[in-house]
């Protein structure tokens, strides 16, 4: 067994071999990079934008969760993470010197990489690793806080993307956040926003059927627009991840109405408001794979829209990493959820506690409140209590775990691996 100071040099000697190796690869096969990061949506605007780009491109975008230090490189080498397997690294250190030395014809043209910022200084080392072509910002939010401090810090770190970027480089950002609205005017970049208000593309006519559970709405680009149907796609991020999808085939001059038609092929990620089938003819929105206070008020505002025979109930679990910001996150959240008239809440773990006391106070029935300490608990209750008809929104930091709740109530549990995230 390696001790830790040893685990934590070897480590950080592999991140070193990585970008090393992840560097020398990108200059000689020169690709375009887009960059992404963000409080919220980072993901589902990287699925988006390879939607738009696969037909006409040979794109390669950052799987699962490899938008750090070492998952960055291993998507540029076209590997995955060996883990502690040291033959596993030595075989993605040659994987990355045939690459260096031979000539592989089908080496993307395009990245897609996430960029995450856990900690002040990743997205500068992200960005050193693979300098962006176009640098996009979906969100400024709190999160990571107890690294960060303040939003204002989270801001800072994110602009890093754009800021870097030169004059024949774009810029992409989402100007309904006034924060990015003025971290744009930092850029050298040629810029590109959108938007649901005053931006370059914008969305409008946005409705959802309450038959099909689906999202229709227009892009709109200069004197163009494109009619997008989604049935089961749920809430207004998703709308945000398809015009920054669009913005990004803007720039490679993709025709508006095409990029229109590829976003309908588009498919969710497990655990970000999926609409599934529960026990007792019940319907489930899982927004499982994580939280924050920015990502947790669109869920809720998409559980007060959609209609219900039954009762709704919001499965709210903690959220992380907020540092001081913590109690007050909690306690609006629970402010909303009284607000919005959502029949029942139940809280998962010990930071949630604030949620429901606020929900309290902002007027909720006491009685309609529930507190559990783990998703077990919460899930056998929520077994008991749904009835026909109810609508079950899920949502918690990846720590909390609340998929395990899906997995009790959802109809069909046997696909459990298939339609949840964190399933082996």
């Amino acid at each position: 067994m390696l001790k830790k100071k040893e685990m934590r040099c070897s480590k950080k000697t592999i991140q070193y071999i990585l970008k090393s190796l992840a560097k020398a690869i990108l200059k000689k096969y020169q690709p375009d990079v887009i960059g992404i990061t963000g409080s919220v949506g980072k993901t589902s605007t990287k699925m988006a934008i390879q939607t738009v780009l696969k037909n006409d491109f040979k794109v390669r975008a950052s799987q699962k969760s490899y938008n750090t230090e070492t998952g960055v490189p291993l998507t540029v080498i076209g590997a995955d993470n060996p883990g502690h397997d040291i033959f596993g690294w030595l075989a993605v250190f040659l994987k990355a010197i045939f690459l260096i030395f031979a000539r592989d014809k089908n080496y993307p043209q395009i990245f897609i990489l996430e960029m995450a910022a856990d900690h002040p200084g990743d997205i500068e080392y992200l960005t050193d690793i693979a300098r962006p072509k176009i640098g996009l910002i979906t969100s400024v939010g709190p999160t990571h806080l107890e690294f960060f401090g303040s939003v204002a810090n989270v801001a800072r770190e994110k602009s890093t993307m754009i800021t870097s970027l030169h004059t024949t480089d774009y810029a992409v950002i989402n100007n309904d956040q006034k924060t990015l609205a003025e971290l744009a005017k930092k850029t050298k970049a040629q810029l590109l926003t959108y938007g649901l208000k005053q931006a370059d593309l914008t969305a409008s006519d946005i409705k959802f059927n309450q038959d099909s559970a689906g999202l229709y709405f227009k892009i709109n680009y200069k004197y163009d627009s494109a009619s997008v149907n989604l049935p089961n796609m749920l809430g207004r991020p998703v709308v945000y991840a398809f015009l920054a999808a669009s913005a990004v085939g803007i720039i490679y001059h993709l025709d508006l109405k095409k990029i229109a038609q590829r976003l309908e092929h588009f498919e969710n990620p497990p655990g970000r408001l999926n609409l599934l089938p529960g026990i007792k003819c019940t319907r489930i929105i899982d927004d499982s794979y994580n939280s924050s206070p920015l990502a947790a008020k669109a869920a809720l505002e998409t559980l007060s829209q959609l209609k219900c025979a039954g009762n709704k109930f919001a499965v709210l679990g903690d959220m992380l990493e907020l540092g001081d910001y913590t109690k007050k996150a909690h306690q609006e959240i629970g402010e909303l959820v009284a607000k919005l008239a959502i029949d029942y809440l139940i809280t998962v773990g010990e930071r949630s506690h604030h949620t429901a006391e606020s929900a309290k106070e902002f007027g909720m029935n006491p009685d309609r409140i529930f507190s559990f300490d783990n998703p077990e608990n919460a899930g056998c209750f929520l077994q008991e209590r749904i009835a026909e008809g109810d609508l079950i929104l899920i949502k918690g930091s990846a720590a909390m775990s609340m998929e395990r709740i899906t997995k009790e109530i959802m109809a069909e549990p046997k696909r459990a691996g298939e339609l949840l995230v964190r399933q082996k």
